[in-house]
């Protein structure tokens, strides 16, 4: 059987860990592909749309690694590498991280943030909290589960917070504006005495340009730069054609609301704080993909174990019943202990039938889970073999003093981390609020300056003064001799101001109320930690117990079975004795696995899921886990 068709690498998204907070190491491995935000040094380029690239859907090379024999040999270890590379859940989340970056960018020119998508993706089917056959935990789009911050679900859709609230901000990229317009004008006159001509005919050009910028102080600063040129028929026009010069150099300063880094910088700074809780989240998703997959692998060799159970007692039935069959012959039984045979033969059948589709069941939910496709029929029929075995894992429980454990869990979850940094966004959205209760003063100026010049007009009868070219025009402007200045204050004082103070009074709410579930979360987690640890008890008591009655149901089949070969027994006592010691193993087979997926949900509970499994960050965020393939 040939092995199924993969393409080296996947599709793998990568923001630089400068600008997510996080520090490569040396020996990171290198990504197929990078999404963050290219840098360019061509001004042409930021008028030009970046591209994202087409997702890769094909299976990493790892898989073809691991068919032998047409069998796909899985250990855990060679699940979770799988998982990391090819996992559409990872896949999905990988796209939060340069999404938050482009935040970023947006923010640092003053716009507001959209926010970042931090719940959970657990669509993958089998995979526990949101898989198969389970409830999602979350109520959003594509299967998330709730992220810290943004908006809430309420009883008619989304509710929006006071997020971000505050007065308005300026773009802080400049703009520049130009207008170049040329216009012929005529127009039919009622005498001759107001313009000395019976239609009026005008050509006017005209030239402008325009320059304005914000800064986060609450400064605004505006330049405007007009020219004109204009020649007209008529003999009363002193100067034909007329030249105009005029330039402005304008600022803005707001006194109260609307002043300092604080509420003019809070877009960037919750920005800033999105893509730390998107790095948490991202790492977070991590966690859970590797708890689902840690899970389906011991429910993958629950049921390869258990189908080997099955497999041994049916061919134990089958052996009893061919020689239940030569006895009968040879009028040593009765017919009814070969009746008897038969049925057990039946049961043992069923019992291996579904056996059989349990296990092909759980072989296609771990495939699906590890793979990007399964497109290829000879990988989605192909059988998978988990090289480890629960039977063989000594159940012993390690731990620490459970407040030691609690302790080292409110460290290290990264649920409290999120909220921490949603609470300072809370915080700083609050402040914010705050200044926008303030009247809004703002101090204007500007100075500016006004030039002429242009050709006496003939026809006028009169001597200009003016200069007679641009050149002129531009010097008298600029010289000072026609300054334009201005300083004024102007004060808007809203009368009741309930918009402003009811979102004021909102922030604080909502800072009160983060302020609350974080200590829920808190009293959540410990209670968590409690649970794994009583459940990895209880399992560990269970594995035990089930090992004692798999040991006595061994030896009360063997004393069985000497039995009926010294003709003291019946066959059908020992296929009873047979039976009970398969139910035996079938109960430790579960009990062992239950014990497993307790020891990963305290590894879970207490945040140590990616050290216990050796799992590297920068790995998951590359989607190349580094190795022999």
């Amino acid at each position: 059987m040939r092995k199924p068709a993969s393409i080296l690498g996947g599709i793998t998204l990568f923001a630089l860990a400068g600008a997510s907070g996080v520090a490569q190491e040396a020996t990171a491995p290198t990504p197929v592909l990078r999404l963050d935000i290219p840098h360019s040094d061509n001004p042409i380029d930021t008028y030009r749309a970046t591209l994202v690239p087409q997702p890769n859907l094909a299976n990493s090379a790892r898989i073809d690694s691991l068919v032998n024999n047409g069998v796909l040999e899985l250990s855990l270890k060679d699940a979770i590498s799988l998982a990391l590379e090819n996992n559409l859940d990872l896949a999905i989340a990988r796209y939060n991280i340069p999404i938050a970056q482009a935040d970023i960018l947006r923010t640092q020119a003053g716009g507001s943030f959209r926010g970042v998508n931090t719940g959970v993706v657990q669509n993958t089917p089998g995979g526990g909290v949101g898989g198969f056959g389970t409830p999602s935990a979350g109520a959003g789009a594509g299967g998330t589960s709730g992220g810290a911050g943004g908006a809430g679900a309420g009883a008619s859709g989304l509710v929006s917070s006071t997020l971000g609230t505050g007065t308005n901000v300026s773009s802080y990229d400049p703009a520049i504006t130009g207008t170049f317009s040329t216009e012929h004008f005529a127009a039919p006159q009622s005498n001759l005495v107001t313009y000395g001509v019976q239609t009026l005919k005008e050509n006017t050009t005209t030239g402008d340009i325009g320059y304005v910028q914000a800064f986060p102080t609450g400064t605004t600063l505006s330049a405007v730069f007009e020219n004109n040129r204009s020649t007209a028929n008529s003999p009363f026009i002193f100067l034909d054609p007329t030249l105009n010069s005029y330039y402005h150099v304008a600022f803005q300063q707001q006194l109260l609301a609307g002043f300092g880094f604080g509420p003019n910088l809070r877009f960037l700074r919750i920005a800033k704080n999105n893509q730390k809780i998107s790095d948490k989240a991202f790492k977070l998703q991590v966690v859970t993909t590797i708890t689902q997959i840690a899970n389906m692998y011991w429910d993958l060799v629950a049921a390869y174990e258990d189908e080997q159970v099955k497999s041994r007692s049916l061919d134990f039935a089958n052996q009893t019943l061919k020689n239940s069959r030569k006895q009968l012959e040879l009028q040593a039984i009765p017919a009814m202990d070969v009746m008897k045979a038969e049925a057990e033969v039946a049961n043992r059948e069923q019992d291996l039938t579904i056996a059989k589709s349990t296990l092909q069941f759980q072989e296609l939910l771990i495939k699906n889970a590890l793979t990007k496709n399964l497109d290829d029929p000879i990988l989605e029929a192909m059988p998978v073999h988990p090289t480890d075995q629960s039977a063989v894992q000594n159940a012993t429980t390690t731990q620490g003093p459970t407040e030691d454990i609690i302790a080292q869990a409110l460290r290290d979850r990264l649920e409290l981390d999120e909220s921490n940094i949603d609470l300072e966004n809370r915080r700083i959205s609050r402040d914010a609020a705050r200044n926008a209760l303030l009247p809004s003063v703002a101090l204007t100026g500007y100075y500016g300056g006004t030039g002429l010049a242009g050709i006496s007009n003939p026809a006028s009868g009169v001597t200009s003064t003016s200069p007679q070219n641009w050149a002129g025009a531009l010097r008298d402007a600029f010289n000072g001799s026609s300054p334009d200045y201005y300083v004024g204050l102007s004060v808007n004082i809203p009368i009741r101001n309930r918009v402003a103070k009811s979102d004021q009074y909102r922030s604080e709410l909502e800072t009160r109320q983060s302020e609350l579930r974080l200590q829920q979360l808190k009293k959540q987690i410990r209670i968590e930690v409690r649970n794994a640890q009583y459940t990895l008890e209880q399992s560990e008591a269970r594995v035990i117990s089930a090992r004692k009655a798999r040991d006595l149901a061994q030896k009360t089949f063997e004393i069985t079975a000497k039995e009926q070969e010294l003709g003291a027994g019946s066959s059908y006592q020992t296929l009873t004795a047979r039976r009970d010691l398969a139910t035996a193993e079938s109960t430790l087979v579960a009990a062992l696995t239950a014990y497993q997926k307790a020891r990963i949900e305290l590894d879970r509970s207490v945040g140590s899921t990616l050290e216990a499994n050796s799992i590297s960050i920068e790995s998951a965020r590359a989607g190349v886990v580094p190795g022999a393939q």
